[in-house]
């Protein structure tokens, strides 16, 4: 027995160390490229700039271009061909960009590209559509309350948990943006049972879109030109049966042709423009969530507002001063509350001893 144990041989085995290089999928992963430009080369705070700014610039030329194009006499009814000619260029923009990109695999899987799909012809036709029955402030009364169910959204769908400065962020926007849409509404109201109930379903679709794509762009590292040409792809498919079903599609086709340039030419630039904003939304929502990107642009929505006055004339009132400063709190404590450790807010005691302070001190100067 003892022989046997003295022969017995010990076998070690070794693992060998991970390899220094990353795969190319995730070296691919780390850049995020949007229009072409690598963001992953800038700071984060330069990321968020950089996005913000792009939002900002592209989605208001989309917004004037939209009402642009709803202005032509006899345009209204064709929403939805609208979506269709919209969703063709994205798709081809799409499909332009990702040749520009070193990875070009589908990693997204094709069941969550039908759901994004889906959702994004419901935000984006239901939008367009509802624009034949409202006008624009009041569709953005609809539009700017999205912020909530988006919390919402991401609660269910992603099991966030929301602190108390991300939920007063999202009331002081919403209702903020409701008050200022509101007075402005009161100049031509144009409430319509109809153009109420397309906008509310968009607002529905919208506040779950964020957080689909968001999980799905975190949980596979898709990219954003990936993300764009297979949704807005699937959902071109989805408007052309729609459409062909409901015999739609004839008469918007022969009345765009009528006007080429108004219809065609502005959907052109409407979804050039478009394009570029969502490819920044994409980033926002990639970089900093959908709570942040919904942030950015339900503010757009307000300076979109605002530059209405400076090129339109429109009757002023003291409201929209009031609930633009709700606007800003809004977007002051989203920011803090994704910067706590950076921006440091003296306490209400800390205020109060300072104010103290300062009138002790004046007292005593006065004796």
């Amino acid at each position: 027995m003892a022989e046997m144990n003295g022969s017995r041989k010990h076998i070690s085995i070794s693992v060998p160390d991970q390899p220094d290089t990353m795969s190319p999928h995730i070296k691919s992963a780390e850049e995020l490229r949007v229009i072409g430009f690598n963001l992953s080369e800038f700071s984060r705070s330069m990321q968020f700039v950089i996005c913000v700014a792009g939002v900002f610039v592209f989605y208001l030329v989309y917004g004037y271009l939209q009402e642009l194009i709803f202005s032509l006499e006899g345009f209204k009814p064709f929403g939805w061909y609208l979506t269709l000619v919209q969703f063709a260029f994205y798709s081809t923009f799409g499909l332009i960009e990702l040749q520009f990109t070193q990875d070009k695999r589908k990693r997204i899987p094709w069941k969550t590209y039908m759901l994004i799909a889906f959702l994004t012809v419901g935000t984006m036709g239901l939008s367009n559509t509802s624009l034949g029955y409202l006008n624009y402030p009041t569709q953005i009364i609809f539009k700017c309350c999205k912020l909530i169910p988006v919390m919402i959204g991401g609660v269910f769908i992603q099991g966030k948990r929301y602190n108390f400065t991300d939920v007063s962020a999202a009331l002081c926007m919403s209702f903020g943006l409701i008050w200022f849409t509101l007075a402005d509404s009161k100049v031509t109201p144009n409430f319509n049972l109809a153009g109420i109930t397309l906008i509310s379903m968009a607002l529905c679709a919208d506040a779950a879109i964020g957080n689909v794509q968001e999980k799905a762009m975190k949980l596979h590292n898709g990219s954003n030109s990936e993300m764009v040409l297979y949704s807005y792809s699937i959902g071109f498919l989805y408007i052309l049966m729609g459409l062909f079903c409901t015999h739609g599609l004839g008469p918007a086709f022969v009345f765009c042709s009528q006007h080429p340039m108004q219809t065609y030419g502005y959907a052109f630039m409407f979804s050039l423009t478009g394009y570029f904003g969502i490819s920044f939304v994409l980033a926002l929502i990639k970089l900093f969530g959908a709570l942040v990107a919904v942030t950015v642009t339900t503010g757009r929505k307000a300076m979109t507002i605002c530059l209405s006055f400076l090129f339109f004339s429109k009757p002023f009132t003291f409201h929209y001063i009031w609930s633009g400063l709700l606007v800003l709190i809004g977007i002051f404590l989203n920011i803090y509350s994704k910067n706590k450790d950076k921006i440091r807010l003296p306490s209400l005691y800390n205020v109060w001893n300072i104010i103290q302070k300062k009138r002790v001190s004046s007292l005593s100067q006065m004796v």
